[in-house]
């Protein structure tokens, strides 16, 4: 039917060297310190706070807030090609009747040897 998907190797990590000059891991500190506020502001909010923020936007801003959830979802979803569907559709038609004519063929035994039984 399908390709099967095969999982990429797992890399090891590289450790990091003990040998990193000073200036570096100073130059990282720097980096940390000057995020903009509004990035640390949003950590040291109550969660109470923000949590009422979310409620006071009513039912339009949270359908709007799902939707947009749902499409960012869709765009991740790997898609099977055309050649794929109609493979898969053909399969399960084919299965479908096969399983139908079996189970046709039971009932009618089934109710034969019933009206055999009873008379």
């Amino acid at each position: 039917m399908g390709r099967l998907l095969r999982k990429k190797p797992v890399t090891k990590k590289r450790k990091k060297d003990d040998s990193t000059p000073s200036s570096q891991a100073d130059n990282d500190n720097d980096k940390l310190k000057s995020l903009p506020a509004a990035v640390s502001s949003q950590k040291k909010m109550p969660a109470a706070t923000r949590q009422t923020s979310f409620i006071d936007r009513g039912y339009a801003g949270k359908s709007l807030q799902f939707l947009r959830e749902v499409r960012a979802e869709l765009k991740k979803v790997t898609w099977p090609s055309r050649k794929q569907t109609v493979g898969s559709t053909v399969v399960v038609i084919i299965l479908v009747m096969i399983i139908s004519f079996f189970l046709g063929a039971v009932d009618i035994g089934l109710s034969s040897l019933i009206r055999t039984v009873l008379q």
